[in-house]
């Protein structure tokens, strides 16, 4: 029997997923790493965190599954779009990563916007953001003048640990769309939007497809990883792409609804849907692009709310349970790190709203779960508004699609009937998309027949959704009341 290895990087830990070529998963292993957050706003990674955790998920995969590595036929990584690592000329990292989910670069994305607003948006699909690369490496022009003088390679997460398996320098065109540097037409780097960050574009990666073997696991790696030496590395691609990959959707008209870092809806289009509710990106499958929806906290959410408060997830889980739906008045806006779809507006803050003394801990759970879901409402209303044609069903994607509560929750909300995979993680879209790459799957239509596999099926409460979509009322007129303010706070 013979193996493929996908590991994936999210918003606050790895995933690794070992499959077999009839498509059962074999083994998997997941290892969390730190967000750093030195100043408000502030959102980094450190690389070398990365790192620690690819070696450890390799390792302690083909402990558990007994694998030997020479059987591994190929390995691919995926990582959250818009990390870039600003490095040296020798491919050493001059500061940490400033994560997607940072927030310091309002003042960069609003001068590109009164600048060059009309131009990056026709190259580029999108708007200036905090999310992109392109402000994010003007803010260190602006403010680390040492660090920007020194950049001699731009890698993106998934390209760097790449890198660091087989000392190959490139990224793939999914990944490109990302940056905010690249032409989404012309399919290219772009010289005016590389001019605007003041760099060259001659530092940034080559582009190659995301299925092209690009390497091979070099002896030094294999050492650290546990790996064989010379197994080949494909160039992969992003997170998100890979979650709705693994999650069957290679057709246009299929849905996917995600709760992982953050929450996004996307829906297969024949074309990219220029708006500035949406980030769209192409699809592995030619000719097809995702766009979707994004909202900033889903998961991490709740693991911000874990972390500061106490408990596990189950425990939580079983006490939110026992709270009746709205919380008691209990509501919580998601937006601890700003706010996409449909605001794209960095300035919100999160918050409680409705504290009573009556309130336990449990009712804070349930708000945390249900805002987030909420969130993921004011995500659809804003996708039906463009009359984009879908499937009236959805396959739920992300960690959180693990919660029984909290899927229940989210068809309520929502409205629509969610299917639950074995697993939609993105290791998996990248142990698939391996396959494809060294000919164990046909296509990406053979690799989804063979490997994705659904489990259960949530189906909405007509009753919960009447409910829900007058709680819904309140939540929006809190965003309403509250969003002037934080604004004029950051002044």
């Amino acid at each position: 029997m013979k193996y493929l290895l996908g590991i994936d990087f999210g918003g606050g830990a790895s995933k690794a997923t070992l499959i077999n070529t009839e498509g059962t998963i074999v083994a998997e292993h997941s290892v969390e790493y730190p967000t750093l957050h030195p100043y408000s706003g502030w959102c980094e990674q450190n690389p070398d965190d990365w790192y620690a955790a690819l070696c450890e998920d390799t390792k302690e995969l083909l402990k558990k599954s007994g694998v030997d590595a020479a059987d591994i036929l190929a390995i691919a990584i995926d990582s959250a779009t818009h990390t870039a690592v600003l490095c040296d000329k020798d491919a050493k990292p001059l500061r940490p990563a400033i994560h997607w989910t940072d927030t310091r670069s309002v003042k960069q994305a609003n001068d590109l916007k009164a600048s060059d607003e009309a131009y990056i948006e026709e190259k580029t699909f999108a708007k200036p953001g905090t999310i992109w690369t392109l402000p994010q490496i003007v803010w260190v022009r602006e403010n680390e003048p040492e660090v920007y003088a020194n950049i001699g390679k731009i890698f993106f997460e998934k390209d760097y640990l790449r890198y660091m398996l087989t000392d190959v320098y490139c990224t793939d065109f999914i990944e490109a769309q990302g940056s905010m540097l690249f032409d989404n037409q012309a399919m290219c780097w772009d010289d005016k939007l590389c001019a605007l960050a003041g760099i060259d574009k001659g530092i940034l990666p080559p582009i190659v497809k995301p299925t092209d073997v690009i390497g091979k696991v070099t002896v030094k790696a294999a050492a650290e990883t546990g790996l064989k030496a010379d197994t080949p590395v494909i160039c992969g691609t992003t997170d998100t792409v890979m979650e709705v990959f693994a999650s069957g959707a290679v057709q246009k008209g299929q849905m996917t609804v995600k709760l992982a870092t953050a929450g996004r809806i996307c829906v297969i289009t024949d074309k990219a849907v220029p708006h500035p509710y949406l980030i769209n990106y192409a699809h592995i499958v030619d000719g097809l692009w995702y766009p979707g929806t994004a909202t900033k906290a889903a998961a991490s959410s709740y693991r911000w709310y874990r972390d500061t408060f106490g408990g596990d997830y189950k425990d939580l889980d079983a006490g939110a349970a026992e709270c009746p739906m709205g919380a008691d008045g209990l509501m919580f806006h998601p937006y601890i790190n700003g706010e996409l779809t449909p605001y794209a507006d960095p300035m919100l803050c999160g918050s409680f709203i409705g504290i009573r003394a009556e309130h336990t801990k449990a009712h804070f759970t349930r708000a945390v779960l249900e805002g987030v879901s909420l969130s993921l409402l004011d995500n659809m209303l804003a996708l039906n508004e463009l009359n984009i044609p879908h499937d009236n069903y959805a396959t739920l994607i992300g960690g959180g699609a693990k919660g029984t509560l909290w899927r229940q929750i989210t068809a309520d909300m929502l409205g629509i009937t969610l299917n639950i995979t074995e697993s939609s993680d993105s290791s998996l879209g990248s142990a698939m998309l391996a396959g494809i790459a060294v000919g164990a799957f046909e296509d990406a239509v053979d690799a989804v027949n063979k490997c994705i596999k659904v489990k259960a099926t949530v189906v909405p409460n007509p009753e919960n959704t009447a409910k829900y979509a007058e709680i819904f009322k309140t939540y929006k007129a809190v965003h309403d009341a509250l969003a002037p303010i934080y604004r004029d706070r950051s002044k």
